[in-house]
């Protein structure tokens, strides 16, 4: 089963978005950047990453620029999750990874 980690400082995204993919995915929950990081760095590594881009701390482009840095992350898909829609935004994500 395809392994998925979901992002979100939210718990209410968390839990949104965990039940909507429990179905068809084995789904791993992270609030933090600091859980992202560690949680896509342990067995089994996900296969999908849905990172939110707003968090305290460490936000989703630092994140994924940290992924993107670890040959052991690098070639994990992120997609980052955003009520951002100007080109700006998603001009950070692409320089992120």
């Amino acid at each position: 089963m395809k392994v998925i980690l979901v992002v979100d400082d939210d718990a209410t995204n968390l839990r949104t978005l965990g039940e909507l993919l429990r179905p068809d995915y084995r789904v791993r929950l992270g609030g933090s950047g600091e859980d992202a990081l560690r949680i896509a760095r342990s067995e089994p590594r996900p296969d999908l990453i849905l990172l939110d881009v707003m968090m305290p701390d460490m936000d989703g482009y630092e994140v994924c620029r940290q992924l993107k840095q670890d040959s052991a992350t690098r070639d994990i898909p992120v997609l980052f999750v955003t009520a951002h829609h100007e080109a700006q935004e998603e001009t950070r994500g692409l320089d992120a990874g």
